[in-house]
Parts: structure tokens; C-alpha cells; sequence
């Protein structure tokens, strides 16, 4: 065989490969392009600018196009659809209710506090397909009104209804998870105080009461701005029916209401309402009250009306027994007022204690007799004898020693026909007659104390005068000073004094007061005190009633009386007044003295032990009641 090609007989195994320099690039070569044709360039499969544009211009246009078709969806379409998922999915403001402020007594002792509460609110969005059903189990729960409470589950375009306020919290706990066990959802609660009452009747007729959310009478309508402080407020976002935990929250913490310090003595006070109470029932009386006013600062350590009613449940009590009385109520004073008449002749200088009066049975006066409360014919009186009897008759003929106008000068110095701006609302004037109508038939009855009216306050104010040597100090019920809600800023640190009758025209008129309980000549033995000396006076008019009917009503005497005593001690020194009122009285022989004056006796004597006041029994001197 001839030779052959090397490549023919060579395994390409066998065949070693070359090695690569190190410098060499690693790059594939290039692949032979076809004959004619030119090379590609870098970056040709990206595609031109004009192309990219064109497309990003397509893009664009379909993204609006989207945006454009959901608009017209929005707003023509099914606008109300998309309204209410909107409203779903929006802001919620709640109230931060504020805490109202404590009233409390002198001693600190709370007559109205705020407690833990809570309010039950509700979500319409939630509870409306069961709003039904969710209002009856309120309503049979809870104190509220079933249709009040369908109408606000049921509320449109709202996330936050209050349902139920004031709910003591462990009531409201249970009532929640009572909801919760039935299916009910869309109930919840948020902080929201009760307002409770602790002494239940205690001072109820000064401290008044609160409703769902508003006062009622007392100090709680009166001071209300002060006490309710100012709500807060919060917002917050919420979707698919519960808080956005990270969306926009804003909140005004709520600013607490203000605590008034009254000058009240929640145990004397106490102690009153009780004494009052049986006075007024073994009488058989109407109602009744007494008020325990220092004598030295006017502070009213007592306030006391009966009937009252229960501040925690007014509902169960009328409407009449829902007043202070002793404020609102005004009436014939009757023979307390020959305090004010008999100190203000002294004064005038006129007459003094032992001045001698001839006093007959009856006095003719124009077409009316003026009589004693007990027959007698002819009687030889000293002006302290007039008062320690109460004669009308005797009060009556020294007071024509009056210049015109002057008594009745001397009763608006003593505060009659004004206000006392104690601190309660809806005060009675009661009536002075004016200048113009008053004539001396009219000054004849008013000496003893009929024909001009007056609230229990300002005749407490009036006595008090003659137990502060002549000087009369305003009543206050507030300790330090507040502005009640009309703007009038009252309290002990605003308190004005006047005098109206000379220290002297007051120490004589103190030594005829305390005739007036001595047991041989006094009208009323049973006003004493053991260990005190007291100075007082009984007072027993008729009470002011409607005769007649339709066009022919008018006022008259109704045939009932107004029975009183008002006094203070220790008379040398004294420390409290008191005065005691018990309307229409049905029991036999009940007056001043023996109706009024038992109750005064208590609460004299357990006033001036509760605070210590010395035992002082010795008469400074006794007047001679006849001559």
C-alpha cells in the first residue's frame, strides 16, 4: 500500500492539545456572518427610542383609560354603593366626657361624687340588620327607650351612637357580654362617670339631682358650668368596622369639673332632716323645715325640708318634694316678725324693753279688730311682756309710735322683700309691700306678721341679726367663693354685712327673747336647753290658700296655720340660730311653741354639743313682763 495522509491515521485522542498563553482572552470568537451582510451592533435587541416611546404612550393610555372607566363607576353608575363602603371606611369622633366635680360639705364629706361608669355606644353599620332585636334587650336591660335607641341603631352616615349613659360599670360589663352570648355585635362601651348620691336623702333638696345629662334643681343645676368641667374629644380612623391601629389619631384630653365646698354639716344635717321628719308627722303637718345658720358668719350649717326625696332615685318621689322649700316657698311669717317690729322701735328710740302698755282684749281698727291668740280684758304689759306673750294687740299699739315709712325701712334693712342670694336658684322674694299700696291698716297687720311674706331664709337671716348685735350678715351655703352659672359670685369670701339696729337695741331685744321661754310667762317652756340660757320667739299665723273657682278664685285664708320658732344661744353669747317651720299642722293646740319649739330644742342642744360650746345658765337679768 502506497503512503498515506498524517490526518487520515491520527486519533484525535492520542493528538495533544496546545496550551492557551495566559494573556489570551477567553471571548468566543465571532461568528462569520453571511457573505454581504453587515455586522450587528451592540444593544440592537433593546429595541430604537422611538419604539420604547411608542410603547410607554400605549401604557399610559391604558392606565388612565382604567382610572377614567372607575370614576364614571364611582360617581354615575352606583354613586350611593360606594358612598356608604366610603363611609365604612372613614373618621370616627367620639366624646371624652369630662369628671364631674364632688359637692362636698365643710368637713370634706361628699353629698355628690362622680364613680366609675361606663356608657354603652353602639356602630349603626354594625348593629343595623339587628337594630330591633338590639333595642328590646336594651331597653329590657338598661333604663333607656327602646325607640330612642332603634332610631340611633339605625342611624345612616354614623359610626358611634351613645345608647346608654352613666351605667354602673360592673352593669354594663354584664349586659356587653349578655350581648356578646346573644350574637349582638357592634356594642361597646368607653369611660363615662355616675353620679351617686351617698347620703341618698341627705341635703337632696339643696344639692338637687342629675339626669341622663342634665341637672335638676339644687346645686347642680346652679353651678353647673363649674361642676361639668369640659369635654374632651377624639378621632380616629376606621375600616371594615374596627380602628385602624396606625391611621390618623388625634385627641383633647377632657379638662374635669370643679368640686364645690359647701358650709353644709353632712351629720348635723342628718341630724335635722330626722328631727324635722317626726315633727312633722306626729303633727300631722303638710311639710316642714329648719335651717342651723352660725350665728357669727351666716354659714348655714343645716338646711333641712320635708318631705324631701331620694337624690340617687328622684323618680320615685312628686315633683313638690323635688324643692328647697326654704327658699322657693314663701309665707306669712306671723309673731317671729315682732322681733324685727319691736327691736326696730327700740332702735328708733321709741320705746324701750320695760316700756308700760295698757293692752285691752281686741283693738277696733278701721272695719277690722285686731285679737290676742287668748282672751283677757284689760292687762298691764311691759314691752317685754308683749313679746313674752305674743300679744298682737300690745305689738300693735307700740308700734304707732312709727313715722311713716320707717318701719318699713327697717324690714328691707333686715333684708325682707329680697333675695338672699344664698346659692340656690328660683328664690322667692317674698312680698313687701310696696310704698305705694302701704297703708295703716296694712302696717297694723304686718307688725305681728301677716299681710307681707316671706322665705325661711331670709327670716333665719332677719333673727340672726339680733344674735350678731345688730349687725346682719348674708347666709352663705359656699365655702370661699364660685360664680354660679347666672355669673353672681357668692360664698363666705364675698359675703356682705350691714347694721340695722344698735348693740344695745339688740341686747334688749335678747333679754325679751328670753322671756319668751321662761316657763312662768313664756309662750314656749318646751324651746329650753339644759345648761343654756336660749333667746327665742314662737309665731303662729294663717296660711294663704285659693278660694273660689274659675273666674271667681281668688286668695284667702285657707283655715290652716303656719306654726314657727326662731331663736338663738347661748343668748349671752350666742353661737347658732335656728329656725323651725311646720306647715298646717292638724293636731290640737299645735303652735309655735309647742309644735316648733320641741324641734328647735334638739337641734339647739345637739348643735352646741357637737361643737363644744360651753354650758352657760345664768340669766343676765330678767325683765319684768307686767307692771
Amino acid at each position: 500500500m502506497g503512503p498515506t495522509s498524517p490526518t487520515s491515521h491520527t486519533n484525535p485522542t492520542d493528538h495533544k492539545r496546545e496550551p492557551v498563553p495566559r494573556n489570551r482572552s477567553r471571548r468566543p470568537a465571532a461568528r462569520p456572518t453571511e457573505a454581504g451582510a453587515a455586522p450587528l451592533r451592540r444593544g440592537s435587541r433593546r429595541g430604537s427610542p422611538q419604539v420604547r416611546l411608542r410603547v410607554g404612550f400605549v401604557l399610559i393610555a391604558m392606565v388612565l383609560s382604567l382610572f377614567g372607566a372607575r370614576l364614571v363607576q364611582l360617581q354615575g353608575l352606583d354613586p350611593e354603593q360606594y358612598a356608604e363602603m366610603a363611609a365604612a371606611e372613614g373618621t370616627v369622633e367620639v366624646v371624652l366626657p369630662a369628671q364631674r366635680g364632688d359637692i362636698l360639705d365643710r368637713n370634706g364629706q361628699p353629698l355628690a361624687a362622680s364613680i366609675d361608669g361606663l356608657m354603652v355606644v353602639g356602630d349603626p353599620k354594625q348593629t343595623e340588620d339587628k337594630a330591633p332585636e338590639i333595642a328590646r334587650f336594651l331597653s329590657q336591660r338598661l333604663d333607656v327607650d327602646y325607640f330612642t335607641v332603634l332610631k340611633r341603631l339605625r342611624a345612616k352616615d354614623s359610626r358611634f351612637e351613645y345608647l346608654a349613659r352613666h351605667v354602673p360599670s360592673t352593669l354594663a360589663t354584664d349586659v356587653l357580654q349578655a350581648a356578646e352570648d346573644h350574637g349582638y355585635k357592634g356594642l361597646s362601651t368607653r369611660r363615662d362617670a355616675v353620679r351617686t348620691y351617698p347620703g341618698h336623702d341627705v341635703a337632696a333638696n339643696l344639692v338637687g339631682f342629675m339626669g341622663t345629662d342634665k341637672p335638676y334643681g339644687g346645686l347642680e343645676e346652679v353651678f353647673n358650668k363649674a361642676l361639668s368641667g369640659t369635654d374632651g374629644k377624639e378621632r380616629y380612623e376606621v375600616g371594615a368596622g374596627n380602628r385602624i391601629p396606625l391611621g390618623n389619631n388625634t385627641e383633647v384630653p377632657a379638662v374635669n369639673g370643679q368640686d364645690l365646698h359647701t358650709t353644709i354639716d353632712r351629720d348635723l344635717q342628718w341630724y335635722t332632716q330626722r328631727v324635722l321628719r317626726q315633727a312633722v308627722e306626729a303633727s300631722g303637718g303638710l311639710s316642714g323645715l329648719a335651717i342651723v345658720m352660725d350665728s357669727r358668719t351666716g354659714e348655714v350649717l343645716s338646711l333641712a325640708d320635708d318631705p324631701t326625696f331620694d337624690a340617687d332615685d328622684p323618680g320615685a318621689s312628686p315633683v313638690r318634694d323635688r324643692r328647697a322649700r326654704s327658699l322657693n316657698l314663701s309665707y306669712e311669717p306671723g309673731s317671729v316678725e315682732k322681733v324685727l317690729t319691736l327691736s326696730a322701735l327700740i332702735d328708733a328710740g321709741q320705746v324701750n324693753a320695760r316700756t308700760k302698755l295698757l293692752v285691752p282684749g281686741e283693738l277696733h281698727r278701721e272695719d277690722r279688730v285686731i285679737h290676742d291668740h287668748w282672751e283677757h280684758g284689760l292687762i298691764k304689759l311691759t314691752l317685754a311682756g308683749v313679746l313674752a306673750k305674743s300679744s298682737n294687740v300690745g305689738t300693735v299699739l307700740a308700734s304707732d309710735r312709727f313715722a311713716p315709712g320707717q318701719l318699713r325701712s327697717y324690714l328691707t334693712k333686715f333684708g325682707l322683700g329680697q333675695p338672699t342670694n344664698v346659692g340656690l336658684g328660683a328664690e322667692s322674694r317674698g312680698n313687701l309691700p310696696d310704698p305705694s299700696v302701704w297703708n295703716d291698716q296694712i302696717e297694723d297687720r304686718i307688725d305681728f306678721g301677716q299681710s307681707l311674706s316671706v322665705n325661711a331664709m331670709q327670716m333665719a337671716a332677719a333673727v340672726n341679726t339680733i344674735a350678731n348685735h345688730g349687725v346682719r350678715v348674708d347666709p352663705t351655703l359656699i365655702q370661699g367663693e364660685a360664680r354660679r352659672d347666672d355669673g353672681m359670685e357668692i360664698g363666705t369670701d364675698v359675703s356682705t354685712e350691714r347694721r340695722v339696729v344698735s348693740p344695745e337695741a339688740a341686747r334688749q331685744m335678747t333679754l325679751m327673747m328670753e322671756r319668751t321661754v321662761d316657763p312662768e310667762d313664756g309662750v314656749a317652756p318646751l324651746a329650753q336647753v339644759p345648761g343654756y340660757v336660749v333667746a327665742g320667739k314662737t309665731g303662729t299665723a294663717q296660711r294663704v290658700g285659693t278660694c273660689g273657682t274659675g273666674a271667681d278664685a281668688h286668695s284667702c285664708y285657707d283655715g290652716t296655720d303656719t306654726v314657727s320658732f326662731a331663736g338663738f344661744a347661748p343668748a349671752q353669747n350666742p353661737r347658732f340660730t335656728i329656725y323651725v317651720v311646720i306647715q298646717a299642722p292638724k293636731i290640737a293646740g299645735a303652735g309655735g311653741g309647742a309644735t316648733a319649739g320641741p324641734v328647735f330644742s334638739k337641734l339647739m342642744g345637739y348643735a352646741l354639743q357637737r361643737y363644744g360650746v360651753a354650758p352657760i345658765n345664768k340669766l343676765q337679768t330678767r325683765l319684768p313682763v307686767e307692771w
